[in-house]
């Protein structure tokens, strides 16, 4: 048998991914054609490692493929969609979701879909980038008038004492009729499509295992789920590893491509693409 090729897959060490990959990071589904090696970084790091073309396969927000297009394309599984929810506006008090112009806003990164959805409901905030899991606590002690929770926080932001402003994934289908595609895998362009085709497989294998094997999954998930009880963390999973996540949906690639293309007419994204995927 001829050798495995290496194949690194990164993405965040959090419950929904580690759900997603349980499978493939346990040798449960394997390849005969790739050896894969798993990296872990936060989001923000991914997107940023993504504009090097640093992995063969990487989760990246929707707003980072922009910056990425050039060297990877999207993958049909693998996406976390909010389908009525996402990521929440938070603060102290009762702030409206009107009052949030001029605010001092926390947020996970500049190249996260939840700073693009912030900026196209909200354009006049001040961003101040964080580590995502500390936005709660600068909203809580007064470092930020407000900040926008992505992962479990949008599970435990009221156990601090916060109150929600506006859920953009709420906003973005009430408006638009439409699911919030927030986070995508991408595979590297230049990979054979032999190679590209094998990890795609890969990957919707490893996403159905987990689904139809959740005890398992979820048990090993509860290590990167930092403090959550079994309950939330399996409701938490339940939001991003779903039917939306083993392939994408037309409407899910519909929701995608006008995302970006409001972010492009608002001058938020410096370029118009096409989003392209195996």
């Amino acid at each position: 048998m001829a050798e495995k090729r290496a194949f690194t897959i990164a993405h965040s060490p959090d419950a929904d991914d580690a759900f997603m990959f349980y499978a493939l990071a346990t040798g449960k589904v394997q390849s005969d054609l790739l050896e894969f090696k798993h990296v872990l970084k936060d989001i923000q790091s991914l997107n940023q490692d993504a504009r090097n073309g640093v992995y063969d396969m990487t989760a990246i927000s929707y707003h980072a493929y922009p910056y990425v297009a050039d060297k990877y394309l999207l993958t049909a599984a693998g996406s976390s969609v909010g389908d009525g929810y996402g990521p929440i506006v938070v603060a102290v008090g009762d702030l409206a979701p009107g009052d949030l112009a001029g605010k001092r806003v926390a947020v996970p990164g500049l190249l996260t879909t939840a700073y693009l959805a912030l900026k196209l409901y909200e354009p006049d905030i001040e961003p101040v980038v964080c580590e995502f899991d500390e936005i709660l606590e600068s909203v809580a002690t007064g470092d930020v008038e407000a900040g926008v929770v992505i992962h479990e926080g949008q599970l435990t932001f009221a156990d601090m004492g916060l109150r929600s402003v506006v859920d953009l994934g709420e906003w973005w289908k009430r408006t638009q009729g439409l699911p919030l595609p927030l986070g995508c895998n991408c595979i590297m362009r230049s990979l054979p499509s032999a190679i590209q085709v094998e990890a795609r497989r890969k990957l919707s294998e490893t996403i159905q295992y987990s689904l139809d094997h959740r005890d398992e999954a979820l048990e090993y998930a509860m290590q990167f789920s930092r403090g959550l009880e079994t309950g939330l963390a399996d409701r938490f999973v339940g939001m991003y590893v779903n039917d939306h996540t083993t392939d994408m949906a037309q409407e899910v690639l519909e929701a995608g491509q006008k995302l970006l293309d409001m972010g492009f007419s608002a001058g938020l994204i410096p370029r118009s693409v096409q989003l392209e995927y195996v």
